[in-house]
């Protein structure tokens, strides 16, 4: 199958935030073949010739998310993390179904194609029913099995052998990929934090748990333990290998360094992180040190959003704010924290930049808006696409080549009627 798309421009998804005006960008069997100026680009041949009077952009990747959590969005409203978590989400989350969780996650995968995330990381349970959302609607998804105390689920050592079993039913074309999901330091046992840790290295697979996410966390495991979380997981032999961790608020420079000497990639949450009024990450002292950082929405029940245009902008937003300085984090790094530095985050070179080799996971941004005017500059389109854009001028969006969002609609499952599904099963779980 050969493609070739003509847009008006092709921001890249790189660092130095790369835009390429009249551009041509050819799709060979699901992979970018030739990216660059139209009238440098090779022979057409055939295959189908789509025009685009808006600008290409990678599929997002978003690092941190707990989508079937649309189930339970604006549930809890004012409640610090910690009530949140155990008054009102743990107790609704104990009486979903299997059933519950492929209707949210289809519904929310497609909510996340309409805003041009083509990727996602997900935490929650029933992993295998995620995995056949995501085949419903066309997207991709890394899964970390999740493993966590609650009732009714088994123990931690069922859990993790469950986890590495099903990460080696992955199919082979990337679409989905498994990893474990330890939820943290605080609600997991050590020994169970480094057994898991093990297997994702034996394995190759992504071990994502959620870090230092807020102050009482943090001072918690210090009183307990007298290290930090991040001096704590490197003690008991939980660093190492493919780590994700999640939002990471409450670290100092020593823990940076553990972060840098291992290689930890971060998933940003700018805006859960602010909701929930956690703290604001040292975003620009992780990237001075090197470390992967992606961004990430969160849950959509603690975003309540799953637009990561949004999360970007309040990202370099915070980050200006933190830093007193307009030049804290550009509108280049913005962008590329969810495209090319979100696929380096989650250890997926084959994401999140617009260059020969890597999958076509497209987005189309519809410019012709007076948000993405004027332009002098070829530059301009991305700082319009960071400072004014968002999810409601997304287009057109192809995974792998395959249209999955055309003219706004998803081309795969009926919006609507996913909706009023989560709307009648949202009902239920709130009255019982």
């Amino acid at each position: 199958m050969r493609q070739r798309f003509r847009p008006r421009a092709v921001v890249v998804g790189d660092r130095a935030g790369t835009v390429v005006p009249d551009a041509v960008l050819d799709v060979e069997d699901g992979l970018i073949s030739w990216v660059g100026p139209a009238d440098e680009a090779p022979e057409a041949g055939q295959g189908d010739v789509v025009e685009l009077p808006g600008i290409l952009t990678p599929g997002l990747v978003n690092t941190h998310s707990h989508a079937p959590m649309v189930l339970f969005r604006g549930q809890g409203e004012g409640l610090p993390l910690d009530r949140w978590l155990r008054e009102v989400m743990w107790p609704r989350e104990a009486r979903l179904t299997p059933e519950d969780v492929e209707a949210a996650m289809a519904a929310a995968s497609a909510e996340m194609l309409g805003n041009g995330i083509t990727t996602s990381v997900e935490m929650y349970f029933h992993p295998e029913r995620i995995a056949a959302a995501i085949g419903t609607t066309g997207a991709r998804a890394i899964i970390a099995t999740p493993l966590i105390p609650l009732p009714g689920l088994p123990p931690f050592e069922d859990q993790l052998g469950a986890a590495v079993d099903l990460a080696s039913a992955a199919p082979a074309d990337g679409t989905v990929e498994y990893g474990i999901g330890p939820h943290g330091a605080y609600t997991v046992p050590l020994p169970v934090l480094r057994e898991a840790a093990s297997a994702g290295r034996e394995h190759g697979l992504l071990l994502h748990l959620h870090v230092a996410e807020t102050a009482t966390e943090g001072a918690d495991l210090l009183a307990r333990h007298g290290l930090s979380v991040p001096a704590l997981l490197a003690a008991h032999d939980v660093l190492g290998g493919r780590v994700l961790a999640a939002h990471c608020v409450h670290l100092d420079d020593g823990d940076l360094e553990l972060w840098r000497e291992f290689d930890v990639a971060v998933a940003h949450c700018p805006a859960s992180n602010a909701k929930l009024a956690s703290g604001i990450a040292p975003l620009r002292a992780m990237l001075d040190r090197g470390l992967r950082v992606g961004l990430g929405t969160d849950g959509p029940a603690s975003n309540d959003g799953l637009d990561l245009f949004a999360d970007l902008r309040l990202a370099a937003q915070l980050a200006r704010l933190v830093g007193a300085s307009a030049t804290a984090l550009t509108a280049a790094e913005a962008f590329w924290l969810a495209t090319g530095g979100a696929a380096e985050a989650v250890g997926r070179p084959d994401l999140g930049q617009l260059v020969a080799g890597r999958r076509a996971d497209l987005v189309h941004v519809d410019t012709r808006d007076l948000a993405f005017e004027p332009v002098g500059d070829p530059s301009d389109l991305l700082a319009h696409l960071v400072w004014s854009g968002g999810g409601r001028y997304v287009r057109d969006v192809w995974v792998g080549g395959h249209e999955v969002v055309r003219n706004g609609s998803s081309t795969r499952v009926d919006v609507d009627a996913l909706r009023a599904d989560v709307a009648r099963r949202a009902a239920r779980l709130a009255k019982a």
